[in-house]
């Protein structure tokens, strides 16, 4: 047990994801360190040892029980209760266990679908132009800089923000251009695009949505794996707690089941109906268990989040957020700047803008935050007040002269 939490420690350690949220590591670092610790678990137990072992007569030579336990670990057993009659040859059966030979592929498969919303992020996020990592790991290294260097890092940091979201901008002119902005502007979700300022919104928002689906699918999936009603497996287990029963027997993961199988002895087939123990659903009952738990846990903090950050998106949360941070930093004068706030929040920043901020403030602190946020305003205020559009050389020309 000590090796299963140091594992998931260093788990949890290994590369650090900062662009994105706390809810999204949950599902692609925790989640995926967890089951396939699982996986590892299971496939060391199941194939270390014997998985299973059969009761077989007395005549039985050893081949013949070596013989039974394999084709039966192979061809499937199923559960019978003991208080019954064991049915004949063709003739309906309670339950067949199915899942124990793949239970450790299948965790592995499991902990893969965890990542392709992780990696779908990442594989679009990397196509933009700017390293949303990058810029955080440097927003956090601010803090820890002397006074003199801390000023030139906010400078380039700064600096690197505001070209990148100038060269996302609609230089196209046009009813038609227009009106595409100011859709993906308030709306966000509609005319999607790079140019349109709202790709990395809409690609962030998708993702969490494939987490949901990730999450809730997987406990469906695993009806039919298991063969069973899965998703209400936890409501059973506390169903027999309460009600003081053994919630262990439960036929979805038997100890002991029924093979029947037909040998060929001296010319003559007989058929055999053996009572078999399976070991390993020891381990697979107490896992799929905490699984079930686990996953209505991730699946409620994921909604939960989805809401939230929709709740964030809308024109007048972000215009909110921007607003909060430079009234902080004493930049902000509402009568005065009231129409160039509005500029620089919807043709400035735009949604991908405000994701990158966003995120900023997820995983630094809320001062850096103020601190970029109040240095892109002043770049935007003193382009805006010399009447001209500068980038690249011309705006560190101009920052060099004040």
């Amino acid at each position: 047990m000590d090796q299963f939490f140091s594992a998931f420690g260093a788990a949890s350690k290994l590369s650090p994801q900062y662009d994105v949220d706390g809810c999204d590591r949950l599902n692609s670092r925790y989640s995926l360190g967890l089951v396939a610790i699982f996986a590892l678990l299971v496939g060391t137990n199941q194939y270390v040892g014997d998985p299973m072992t059969c009761w077989t007569p007395a005549h039985f030579t050893g081949q013949m029980v070596q013989y039974t336990d394999d084709y039966c670990w192979i061809k499937n057993t199923y559960y019978h209760p003991m208080h019954e009659v064991v049915p004949r040859e063709g003739e309906p059966r309670d339950f067949d266990v199915t899942y124990y030979q793949w239970v450790p592929l299948f965790l592995m498969i499991q902990a893969l679908l965890f990542y392709i919303p992780s990696g779908i992020w990442h594989i679009f996020n990397d196509k933009t132009g700017i390293n949303i990592h990058n810029i955080i790991v440097a927003s956090n290294t601010v803090a820890q800089v002397v006074p003199e260097g801390r000023e030139k890092t906010m400078k380039h940091l700064v600096r690197h923000i505001d070209a990148y979201l100038e060269r996302q901008k609609e230089h196209r002119k046009g009813r038609l251009n227009a009106a595409r902005q100011f859709m993906a502007t308030k709306m966000c979700c509609v005319c999607v695009g790079k140019r349109a300022g709202n790709f990395l919104l809409v690609l962030y928002m998708c993702c969490k949505v494939l987490y949901i689906i990730n999450v809730i699918g997987q406990l469906f999936m695993l009806n039919a794996f298991l063969g069973t009603k899965y998703h209400l497996y936890g409501f059973d287990v506390l169903r027999d707690l309460a009600a003081g029963n053994d919630w262990t027997a439960s036929p979805v993961f038997p100890r002991i089941t029924l093979c029947s199988f037909k040998m060929r002895v001296l010319g003559n087939v007989q058929r055999h109906t053996l009572q078999c123990v399976l070991p390993i659903n020891l381990f697979n009952e107490k896992i799929y268990v905490f699984i079930w738990f686990w996953y209505v846990f991730v699946a409620t903090v994921t909604c939960i989040n989805f809401l939230s950050w929709l709740t964030r998106i809308f024109h007048g949360a972000r215009m909110s957020f921007i607003k909060k941070h430079l009234a902080w930093m004493g930049r902000l004068n509402e009568e005065d700047d009231r129409q160039l706030f509005t500029r620089f929040v919807d043709n400035y920043l735009r949604p991908d803008g405000f994701l990158l901020l966003r995120l900023i403030a997820k995983n630094s602190t809320e001062f850096v935050t103020s601190e970029i946020i109040a240095g892109l305003w002043d770049n935007y205020k003193r382009v805006y007040s010399g009447g001209m559009s500068l980038t690249g050389n011309d705006k560190e020309e101009k920052e060099s002269e004040a």
